[in-house]
């Protein structure tokens, strides 16, 4: 069991090292000897954990939904009451994302599901494992009476639509910028009239 452990936690390793390439040189010029390189270790010790470089992306999916499953735990988004379903809400369309995960290696990621299929399904479960986050938050929100939509999967699917619709776009500002905070506003306010009260 501890070697298994041990393992985990190398593996880990490898992938924040591997992250952390990718940021600075970008995904594409990324590599199983530039991980090593920047880790001081061998490529052979890389290569028993994850045999290419493929292995290594598909490692960087799962870091990502971590990363970004903290906005969820970490800003302990809990919808209890309308307030907090006006705060939830202005979380996601907030930048905070950013602080988990670099978006420049985001949508390198994003970008090779339209190369390979097997980064379109790894792609996609991180895409899902994060809308079943805010699903459930919705669903207990409905059970609590904070909401009465009738369909909650719908209504995930809306929101995340437009969440990634809005923060593809609005990489293009510089944030705090008087057409930033507009555009966010305008998009907060659209996605809280998704919402149906008593």
């Amino acid at each position: 069991m501890g070697r298994k452990h041990l393992g985990e936690v190398r593996r880990r390793e490898i992938i924040e090292s591997f992250y952390e390439v990718a940021k600075q040189v970008g995904l594409e010029n990324s590599s199983i000897a530039k991980v090593g390189q920047y880790m001081g270790i061998s490529n052979g010790l890389i290569m028993h954990y994850f045999k290419t470089k493929d292995d290594l992306i598909f490692g960087l999916n799962e870091f990502i939904l971590d990363q970004h499953l903290q906005i969820f735990t970490e800003n302990n988004l809990k919808i209890s009451c309308l307030e907090d379903l006006r705060q939830t809400v202005r979380e996601l369309f907030s930048r905070k994302w950013n602080q988990y995960f670099d978006d420049g290696v985001f949508y390198s990621c994003y970008a090779l599901i339209y190369r390979k299929r097997e980064f379109n399904e790894s792609f996609k479960k991180y895409l899902l494992n994060l809308h079943k986050e805010l699903k459930n938050r919705l669903l207990q929100a409905k059970e609590d009476n904070v909401i009465t939509n009738i369909n909650i999967d719908e209504l995930t699917e809306i929101i995340f639509a437009l969440i990634d619709g809005s923060y593809y776009y609005l990489g293009m500002f510089e944030q705090h910028d008087e057409k930033y905070e507009k555009q966010v506003e305008l998009y907060i306010t659209y996605c809280l009239s998704l919402f149906t009260f008593k």
